[in-house]
């Protein structure tokens, strides 16, 4: 994909172990890159990429219930944004202590290095154009400018944001082979086409966030000792934590 460098780049940052577990878990840690980056703790900038050990849905911050009956595990992201089934996708999380810009700009910025590393897979993204609908379950039943769709307008990509006193964490889950059962019983939709990807994609998304959206090699951090219990299923947001979908 040609397009102008990136204006993060370069820049110290930090690369997290890859971690498939429970969504509780993987929220915690999500919320630890922040706390990091706000206080100081090592490099300004922090990506990792996870996934889910066992089908689980992922509400919005803002979002009161799913408005269906589940037996699937259920966290809450501390970003905004609608329901997410997750199992079958890949997440990331980026979390910087000095942003490019403001939620838009951002999600652009980020939006191109996640579409340079599917076009080099040969699967080209394009970002969203609706609107925001707050009243939708659904995480993946509209695009706007913050996700990415596929060449037949099917949501590939859906992201959300935490801004915390200028501090940014952004998440995002990646749906590479969505449960079609689940999905339609929990939605009432259809699924996402399966994108055969294996590990080539993250391994891909690795590669593009050292060249081009940082521009240096990464340090590579181990995992934190942290808890994933019901703080990390519910987190009080103060008041000038803003999520965004």
């Amino acid at each position: 994909m040609a397009s102008p460098a990136s204006p993060m780049a370069p820049r110290p940052w930090a690369l997290m172990p890859s971690l498939t577990a429970s969504g509780p878990r993987q929220m915690a840690l999500d919320r630890w890159m922040l706390e990091q980056v706000t206080r100081g703790h090592g490099p300004g900038a922090m990506l990792r990429f996870y996934r889910w050990d066992k089908p689980c849905i992922s509400l919005g911050h803002h979002q009161s219930s799913l408005g269906v009956t589940t037996d699937l595990p259920v966290v809450r992201r501390p970003t905004g944004g609608a329901a997410v089934l997750h199992g079958g996708d890949l997440c990331y999380a980026v979390a910087l202590a000095e942003p490019p810009g403001g939620p838009r700009a951002t999600y652009g910025l980020i939006s191109q290095w996640l579409q340079r590393g599917f076009e080099r897979l040969g699967n080209p993204l394009r970002p969203g154009t609706t609107g925001q609908d707050r009243q939708l379950s659904n995480c993946f039943a509209s695009g706007t400018a913050a996700d990415l769709l596929g060449t037949k307008g099917e949501k590939r990509i859906g992201s959300a944001q935490l801004w915390r006193r200028g501090l940014l964490l952004q998440h995002g889950s990646i749906q590479l082979n969505p449960d079609p059962g689940l999905w339609r019983m929990l939605f009432n939709q259809e699924a996402p086409q399966a994108l055969p990807l294996g590990g080539a994609i993250e391994a891909e998304l690795r590669a593009e966030a050292q060249a081009w959206l940082f521009g240096t090699q990464p340090e590579e951090l181990p995992l934190p000792a942290i808890t994933s219990g019901s703080d990390a299923t519910l987190w009080a947001i103060g008041a000038k934590a803003m999520p965004m979908g």
